[in-house]
């Protein structure tokens, strides 16, 4: 299933193990309908790792990038509630970025995703996308057991700017500026191995891509789409 607009929030991080359950009440709660009563965006989703350098991997989709950008978004991440500033202390090793959704595609949502942030040099963005689009992704999508395919390039001075939110967490965000998106409906040994074929570092380095490579293996926990309460 292709992704719900075109512009997307991909956060991935640690939790303190003391501000574990803290943190699934609150995003679970409050923070996620929260973020999908804003203007403009659509659906929520959080993931934990099944094998991955950062155990959660939260997905934000959005109507566009100037969603992201927008006065609606821009006041909540500056004005966090009291819950907001005692959950997000807990915060380990944040990678976040406020992307633009450069192609979505497949017939359905899964129940796992691989994550794949790296890099592209400046002289190989436009070959590398029209590699990615021409052949990879579709090959990709032919695969057993897959549901879609996503890619997400970050908008580099969005992602940089600084947050109440981001400072009451108390860590620097890693801006992750390429993301590859793999979602999948098997079984969880098998969605494993295609990943770590088909997103190997040899794989995205034949057509452009630059490491280091952090490929990110999760299953869903929960979405969270508009609802009476989040709509405000």
């Amino acid at each position: 299933m292709s992704l719900a607009g075109e512009g997307a929030v991909a956060i991935w991080h640690d939790i303190a193990p003391e501000g574990r359950q803290d943190f699934y009440a609150w995003h679970g709660e409050e923070h996620m309908p929260e973020r999908v009563g804003i203007p403009g965006f659509l659906r929520g989703r959080r993931y934990v790792a099944i094998e991955a350098d950062l155990e959660f991997f939260n997905l934000y989709e959005a109507l566009s990038v100037e969603t992201l950008k927008s006065q609606d978004y821009t006041a909540r991440v500056n004005t966090p509630t009291p819950w907001t500033l005692g959950a997000v202390k807990h915060f380990r090793s944040v990678a976040r970025s406020i992307c633009r959704v450069v192609h979505s595609t497949g017939p359905a949502q899964g129940g796992l995703i691989a994550t794949l942030r790296y890099d592209v040099p400046e002289g190989q963005v436009r070959a590398h996308r029209d590699a990615l689009l021409r052949q990879f992704i579709p090959d990709l999508l032919a695969k057993p057991g897959v549901a879609g395919v996503h890619l997400l390039m970050a908008d580099a001075e969005a992602s940089g700017v600084a947050t109440a939110e981001q400072k009451a967490r108390g860590v620097a965000n890693a801006v992750p500026r390429w993301v590859l998106l793999l979602e999948g409906w098997g079984d969880e040994a098998d969605f494993v191995a295609l990943a770590r074929k088909e997103l190997a570092p040899a794989a995205l380095d034949a057509i452009g891509g630059e490491g280091p490579y952090s490929l990110g293996l999760y299953r869903h926990q929960i979405t969270r789409t508009k609802t009476a309460w989040s709509a405000g």
